[in-house]
Order: structure tokens, then C-alpha cells, then sequence
């Protein structure tokens, strides 16, 4: 087994001080993408002053607001899980019924009401609830 050197474990202890804060994420998906916060939010079905907060950073946000803020910024996956990343969440994985339901509609850029149907019709709990 071959172990890492001290200058690569310092890289991988490391590694989240390179990532942007959420906040910073989330601004500068706003600027990329040429969209207000208030569009997201509303794209995202958050309720509004909790949606400042998340891009404030005076709330930490849950799992599940994450990857509403995903459908509300229209991400692709790997945006989405780069968001669950920086949002220091537990990215989505296929062997998880929910998270594959998930998965199917950030890949066919589904939009979050459709998703939540989808979530719906197969029994599961919807995003946010």
C-alpha cells in the first residue's frame, strides 16, 4: 500500500480551503448565468427570506435545499454536485431509490415541480418537506 506524503496529505486535508464559500458559489452562479437570487429562489420553491438567508450565509442550508437551488438554478449534475459538495452535503448516489429518482430529472433538466411529482407518484418524500 502506498501512503501519501506528508505534501499530499496536507493537499487532501486541506483540499475544502479551496472550494468557495456557499455564499460565493451561489453568487457567482447568479453572475454566470445571468439571474437574479430572487428568480432562483422563486425557481427553487423556497420560501423567500429563507432563500436570502441561504445566499446570505446566515443559514446553513439542508440537503434537500441544495438541490432545490440546483433546479432553480437549472444545473446539470455534475453543477449539482459540485453544489452538494461546496455545500459540505452528501452528493447524489443511484443506489439510493430517492437520490435515482433525483438524479433521473437533473438529467433530463427536469423542472422542480416535475420532479416533485415524479417523487410523488413513486412515494417518496418531496424535496424540501
Amino acid at each position: 500500500m502506498r501512503l501519501l506524503n506528508e505534501g499530499a496529505l496536507h493537499e487532501v486535508v486541506h483540499a475544502k480551503d479551496l472550494l468557495p464559500s456557499f455564499p460565493e458559489h451561489l453568487a457567482r452562479l447568479c453572475t454566470e448565468r445571468e439571474t437574479a437570487r430572487e428568480r432562483v429562489i422563486q425557481r427553487a420553491q423556497i420560501e423567500r427570506s429563507y432563500g436570502h438567508q441561504l445566499f446570505n450565509g446566515t443559514r446553513r442550508p439542508s440537503r434537500d435545499k441544495v438541490i432545490q437551488l440546483a433546479f432553480g438554478f437549472g444545473l446539470d449534475l455534475r453543477q449539482t454536485q459540485e453544489l452538494l459538495k461546496i455545500a459540505e452535503q452528501s452528493p447524489l448516489v443511484p443506489q439510493v431509490k430517492r437520490d435515482a429518482a433525483i438524479l433521473y430529472c437533473v438529467l433530463h433538466q427536469l423542472p422542480l415541480d416535475e420532479a416533485q411529482k415524479l417523487l410523488k407518484n413513486f412515494q417518496m418524500h418531496a424535496l424540501g418537506n
